[in-house]
């Protein structure tokens, strides 16, 4: 190595923010790997760079010994004075021992640590660059396919989206430009892996933050999200200043704002709902747009029971269920849902429990009146 290098170094360092010294460091521990292999020795040894001129040197590392016992770790006090009269026992002697062509192998060491360590340093930085968005929306472009994955590219890097985080039905064409919700980030041995997903229910909550500006403002605020991604979703939202309508900010003019959220979903259907802190109010807003009579909150059990009109059941249960499911997820209650009829048919039994329960008790109050009669 040379000087030419070590400015190189010089001007790593400057672009790349990679300390000099750490390199320098580094170059030195592969140096003393690369002799120990390519020499064989079992010799204790010491890799120097001169900042300096950039001169390589192998120093052998000797023990000062009353004794030898391994020539190759150890030397004599006697042979250690030869060199330096004031050495004592126990101190170390070294001795450069530098081969003819070790440059060579240098200069080769070094361009490798160095290209290594600035790839290190690279995927450092991406690293830290997308950690910081986790949970966040990024935006990129299909790149390519392999065993049901989609790669997406990020500019600097690119994202893994896993079948499992995919929208059901959704077709990814090369090129294509897409929104993500930036679920993990992970450093590993070959780089940052970054896992994005268009089913998270944060995707959701990130692109009403882009469409509606009450909402980035913190006037508006999404308590909650509940979604089947491909299918439909539900939202709750409240305002902090009663002159604005939560939901009217998020559908928006003529529902566009809503609608733009919508079109990045591929039609996803999404019900905007108000938020409120009583639970039976809000598990019956949370069943929109079924038109609910009453609920009633069993808070030991954490069960809502819904009573609606018998036209309306089907319609609060949604088709397989999901509008149920849905308003579930979006309260954290379970939702038991009764139509009137079944409602109806339940009083009429307790009603004739309780008449049964009556005479039952009148006869058997009978009887017993009957058997305690004296005997004449």
């Amino acid at each position: 190595m040379n000087l030419d290098f070590l400015h190189a170094l010089d001007d790593i360092e400057r672009e790349k923010g990679i300390s000099k010294e750490i390199l320098l460091e580094a170059i030195e521990t592969a140096l003393y790997s690369a002799y120990k292999k390519d020499y064989g020795t079992k010799e204790n040894v010491r890799v120097e760079i001169k900042g300096e001129t950039g001169e390589v040197g192998v120093y052998s590392r000797k023990v000062v010994v009353d004794e030898v016992k391994n020539e190759k770790t150890e030397i004599s006090l006697e042979d250690a004075r030869k060199i330096n009269k004031n050495y004592q026992l126990n101190d170390i002697v070294e001795e450069e021992i530098t081969p003819a062509n070790f440059g060579r192998i240098a200069t080769q060491t070094a361009k490798q640590v160095v290209m290594q360590r600035i790839r290190e340093a690279e995927r450092d930085v991406i690293y830290e660059e997308y950690k910081e968005k986790e949970g966040e929306l990024i935006t990129g472009t299909v790149q390519r396919f392999h065993n049901n994955n989609v790669f997406i590219d990020l500019g600097r890097t690119e994202a893994l989206l896993p079948p499992s985080e995919q929208m059901p039905g959704e077709i990814y064409e090369m090129g294509n430009r897409i929104k993500l919700y930036v679920v993990e980030v992970s450093n590993e041995s070959k780089g940052p892996r970054i896992l994005v997903s268009r089913t998270h229910p944060g995707l959701l909550k990130r692109l009403f933050e882009i469409e509606v500006p009450e909402i980035f403002d913190g006037i508006v605020e999404i308590k909650s999200v509940a979604r089947e991604a491909g299918s439909r979703s539900k939202i709750a939202v409240s305002s902090i200043n009663e002159q604005v309508d939560p939901v009217g900010a998020c559908v928006g003019p003529k529902g566009m704002r809503v609608q733009a959220v919508v079109d990045q979903l591929n039609g996803e259907k999404i019900d905007i709902i108000e938020w409120d802190d009583d639970p039976a109010v809000l598990v019956a807003n949370a069943l929109n747009p079924a038109e609910v009579i009453k609920v009633i909150i069993h808070e030991e059990d954490k069960v809502a029971e819904v009573i609606v009109h018998d036209f309306q059941l089907s319609l609060a249960i949604g088709k397989e269920g999901q509008n149920a499911r849905l308003a579930a997820k979006l309260t954290g209650w379970k939702v038991d849902i009764k139509n009137e009829s079944s409602l109806e048919e339940d009083s009429i039994v307790e009603e004739e429990d309780e008449v049964n329960g009556v005479e039952d008790k009148n006869e058997a109050e009978g009887k017993a009146e009957e058997d305690n009669k004296p005997d004449d």
